[in-house]
């Protein structure tokens, strides 16, 4: 029945990120809590939480049942010309956790549309002013999605290279150090006039190889840009609800950002959704007797009522006092974990920012993407038990917060075993 289901598979779908000549893809029939379970009852413990998305373990009867209840009462209504109440109080609830410069809530699907929302309001708030800035700031390594937009102010290569022609030009700059800070601020004071925005992943550079960089650098740039008129976009898409330690990496920070975007956790994992806030600053340059100054984006499913009932039961779960003591618990032993790791020679560059752990799996090839250990860490991590899904040779664990804590030491374990397998 499982290879059916592969072949039948084969035949229709398209998968992401996989070259499909020689890649294959494992019938899941069924989630619970941190562990997914395919056709034959192998069960897998999800420690990358299913692209980051996943926050509170699988198949959650508690969103379930408030996604249900909001089934049966609204499933969707147009967001231009009306509104309903889990948009309200998804909103409300999600600005009252946010740096206290967040006003308004701008709805949209996924986390590259609210990248591109975010976009499109800074530059566009120059442009109702009069002004035209056209250069937008972002890291060197770093991913914000794979629209246009998105792909512009992300790292280029590979992915982007049949695009490469159509893609804007972007000012990339270092990840800050206390080396790079003077250099970075030399390269944003020589364009402050143009630019109209910085778009950064604060603290931890996801698809770029979960590089991370300290908060005080951070805020040190952030407070720079501000003070040359540079609108701020922190991109928390997955670094927000609780995975850099903190409910969001801001928390860490003390600059606050002018527009936030988020998406991944903001369900809980449970169905795609993006949102976009920003300052009433930014909002008052929209607001006017001039319909021509109106943001002109929109999506179908926009403040999609299922979503924000799937929204506000994750916000539920995340600020229990017991969701925050796993997160504590988690973030902890990763620590523990990541202090023995540096005792191992093929385990380099080990790296822990809140309930991300990483490390570069040494080989004799460089770090990168495509490093060819990346298929054969992946098999043998599933045959013993445990999805882990490297970036190249950068081993990365991201667990559901629901994760017991005899499952983290499993696959603790399963890790030191193949870093001292000479055939890796």
């Amino acid at each position: 029945m499982q290879q059916q289901w592969i072949d039948r598979d084969v035949a229709v779908n398209w998968h992401p990120y996989s070259q499909m000549k020689t890649s294959t893809h494992l019938p899941i029939v069924r989630g619970k809590d941190a562990y997914l379970f395919d056709m034959e009852g192998n069960r897998y413990l999800d420690m990358v939480s299913s692209w980051w998305v996943n926050l509170h373990g699988h198949s959650n009867s508690y969103i379930a049942d408030k996604v249900y209840e909001q089934l049966n009462t609204l499933e969707q209504v147009i967001f231009a010309g009306f509104t309903h109440l889990p948009a309200i109080t998804l909103s409300e609830r999600l600005l009252e956790l946010l740096p206290s410069n967040q006003e308004k809530v701008f709805y949209s699907d996924n986390g590259s549309t609210a990248v591109e929302v975010a976009l499109k309001m800074c530059i566009q708030y120059a442009y109702n002013q009069g002004k035209q800035k056209n250069k937008i700031v972002a890291f060197k390594d770093g991913y914000h999605g794979d629209t246009f937009g998105a792909m512009s102010v992300s790292a280029r290569g590979q992915w982007t290279a049949p695009f490469a022609d159509l893609l804007f030009d972007v000012l990339f700059i270092d990840a800050p150090t206390a080396e790079n800070l003077e250099a970075n601020k030399k390269i944003i004071a020589e364009h402050a006039d143009q630019i109209a925005c910085f778009i950064y992943e604060p603290l931890v550079q996801g698809a770029g190889g979960m590089l991370m960089h300290q908060a005080e650098h951070l805020s040190d740039l952030m407070v720079y840009c501000k003070s040359q008129g540079v609108l701020l976009i922190q991109d928390e898409v997955f670094v927000g609800f609780g995975r850099t330690g903190t409910l969001f990496a801001a928390d860490q920070l003390t600059e606050k950002p002018d527009v936030m975007c988020f998406s991944k956790g903001l369900t809980g994992g449970t169905m795609p959704m993006g949102i976009t806030t920003c300052t009433e600053e930014l909002y008052q340059a929209f607001y006017s007797d001039d319909k021509k100054k109106a943001l002109f984006h929109g999506h179908s499913f926009t403040a999609s009522p299922i979503a924000c009932a799937a929204s506000l039961a994750s916000m539920d779960l995340l600020l229990l006092d017991a969701t925050q003591a796993k997160i504590k618990a988690i973030v902890e032993s990763h620590y523990q974990f990541a202090e023995e790791l540096k005792g191992y020679e093929n385990a380099k560059n080990v790296r822990q920012t809140g309930t991300i752990l990483a490390f570069d799996w040494e080989t004799k090839s460089e770090t990168s993407y495509f490093n060819r250990v990346q298929e054969k860490l992946f098999n043998e991590f599933m045959k013993r038990g445990v999805l882990l899904r490297p970036m190249g040779n950068v081993l990365y664990i991201l667990p559901p917060y629901c994760t017991e804590k005899e499952d983290l030491e499993y696959t603790y374990q399963q890790i030191l075993e193949l870093l001292n397998n000479n055939d890796i």
